[in-house]
């Protein structure tokens, strides 16, 4: 298998960069966040992108981001949470995942990721209303997450530290804590 020893990809709030950066260091592996890569490339922030490009052209960076991620990258790679919207980025994660590739979907509950989310200006999605926001994403989001997946673990109520324990379950070789 070529391409990340494992994928995150989930709602906004569900802890793909905290976990994520976790299990990275129990590996002794590099993480990446392909919102980070697209913020890196552009100089500018997800927040402003979307303010002064529109969502199709961030939607348009992610996914080239996404791409390159999943040739170049061979740590933990988080996925921006609206990723899976994209068909083509859908493909890949399957693709990836049909190849041996570990996908998570680290799900998360409204009533958690509400709380987690408070009312941060970094997630342009959520600005305005963000409790019905997120819970429009976590509904219509779902089918995507659960398609793209090869497993998924609830971060709802739990510690990082048993979510990073299930997560590292799931990788081929890698004995659980």
């Amino acid at each position: 298998m070529t391409g990340p020893l494992l994928v995150l990809v989930g709602p906004p709030a569900s802890g793909k960069t905290t976990v994520g950066t976790a299990v990275a260091a129990a590996l002794g592996v590099v993480f990446r966040d392909t919102d980070r890569d697209v913020e890196d490339a552009t100089g500018s922030s997800i927040a402003d992108l979307f303010v002064e490009h529109g969502e199709p052209h961030f939607r348009d960076l992610e996914r080239a981001a996404v791409a390159r991620a999943l040739i170049e990258h061979d740590g933990v790679l988080a996925l921006g949470g609206g990723a899976v919207m994209d068909a083509g980025t859908r493909q890949l994660l399957v693709a990836h995942g049909d190849g041996g590739g570990v996908v998570v979907w680290l799900d998360v509950d409204l009533p958690s990721a509400a709380k987690r989310v408070g009312l941060s200006r970094d997630r342009p999605l959520l600005a305005v209303n963000p409790r019905a926001m997120l819970r429009t994403m976590l509904e219509d989001r779902a089918p995507l997450y659960r398609e793209v997946a090869t497993a998924t673990v609830s971060t709802s109520n739990r510690t990082t530290d048993d979510v990073v324990a299930d997560v590292l379950a799931l990788i081929p070789g890698r004995e659980p804590r």
